[in-house]
């Protein structure tokens, strides 16, 4: 295996050492939406030949020394990069694909075990808080009995109530008092739902920054404030933003958080408190068109800049 990938490394540099063209695969549901569309556009301007790859529609095969990926009739090789855009629906499955790629020698932007801890919200947080990141005092429980006892864990309400596998804000609800807090934890819990619920940042005032880290620097930061009568501050639930300073201190535990996680490329939230920042999420997929259009910064180009110093 080391051999293919030296073989393939070989061939991208020219006579002079530089990076000649690449193949990346972009592994993506939907070609036609905005983070996707602009990775294609930023491959192709630097010169690269690029191909949207439909992760459920990709097939694979293991055997000691030629695991291989199929997509529709043909078999996948050859590839340089892969750029994982993995939707949180197909986790695992997607995955699953992603460490196929690795195991053929494809440098993946965003390995698999990044994703995957990422993906769980409270390991993501317990790897975070143990290496002495700050974040909004969290609960997470299956099936609590005591309800009481359990939200006294993260003080008065008002509560905020997270299904581990929310999106984008999905999932996501306000307890603003403690019989609100305590009718939503039981309610899920009678659905057998997997939840966290985190103290609520007043202070913030409905807003977050969400900071967009490329290796060992942040390129890019907005800040998202929640529309009128929402705590939300997601663009997809009416959220608005605008570019944002970031302070030194946000800046390093931004990038510090996305190397702890063990990601190339994230979107790290974190919110503006009394008490300093604290990291509410990290994302492994980040969305490029909200960060582009408040920033105005190419972050797609960025990302393809990455891409070849790392195979490189």
């Amino acid at each position: 295996m080391e051999d293919a990938r030296d073989t393939r490394t070989a061939r991208l540099k020219d006579a002079r050492g530089t990076i000649a063209a690449m193949r990346i695969a972009i592994l993506s549901r939907n070609s036609k939406l905005y983070s996707t569309r602009r990775l294609v556009e930023a491959a192709r301007a630097a010169g690269h030949e690029v191909r949207v790859i439909d992760t459920l529609r990709c097939y694979m095969t293991l055997s000691q020394s030629n695991p291989e990926i199929h997509y529709r009739g043909r078999s996948l090789k050859a590839f340089h990069a892969v750029i994982p855009r993995i939707g949180a629906s197909v986790t695992n499955y997607g995955l699953a694909v992603l460490r196929q790629f690795e195991m053929m020698g494809v440098h993946a932007l965003n390995n698999s075990t990044g994703i995957a801890r990422s993906r769980d919200k409270f390991r993501s947080l317990q790897l975070l808080a143990r290496r002495g990141i700050d974040l909004p005092i969290t609960a997470f429980g299956d099936r609590p009995g005591d309800t009481k006892d359990f939200l006294s864990l993260i003080g008065d309400a008002p509560h905020v109530i997270k299904l581990i596998e929310g999106t984008q804000g999905r999932g996501v609800v306000l307890g603003e008092n403690a019989k609100a807090s305590e009718s939503l934890v039981e309610a899920f819990s009678d659905l057998q739902a997997h939840f966290l619920v985190q103290e609520f940042i007043g202070e913030a005032a409905g807003a977050d920054v969400r900071c967009f880290v490329i290796g060992s620097r942040v390129v890019a930061a907005m800040r998202r404030q929640a529309k009128a009568g929402e705590f939300r501050s997601n663009l997809h639930r009416g959220g608005t933003a605008i570019a944002v300073k970031i302070t030194p201190q946000e800046r390093r535990i931004a990038v510090r958080a996305a190397k702890i996680l063990g990601l190339s490329v994230a979107g790290v939230d974190l919110l503006r408190s009394s008490r300093g920042p604290l990291i509410m999420e990290v994302n492994s997929s980040p969305g490029l068109e909200g960060i582009e259009r408040a920033t105005g910064v190419d972050v797609a180009g960025l990302i393809v800049e990455h891409i070849q110093g790392a195979v490189k």
